[in-house]
């Protein structure tokens, strides 16, 4: 998800640099949104790992 974040921001930036204001201010809303939502996952990930001494995904 985090790569999906830095994608749609290399896209912002390079539609900002080419005047594609619309594309560029949609893609820094999406890229943003993706990055809370990855910071979010992490800490649910790394609370539940503390109380349960589990590491997540790994079986």
């Amino acid at each position: 998800m985090l790569r999906w974040a830095l994608a749609f921001l290399v896209l912002a930036l390079i539609a900002a640099v080419l005047g594609f204001t619309g594309i560029a201010g949609e893609s820094m809303y999406i890229a943003k949104v993706l990055f809370f939502v990855f910071i979010v996952l992490f800490l649910i990930g790394l609370v539940y790992s503390l109380f349960t001494g589990r590491r997540v995904g790994h079986a």
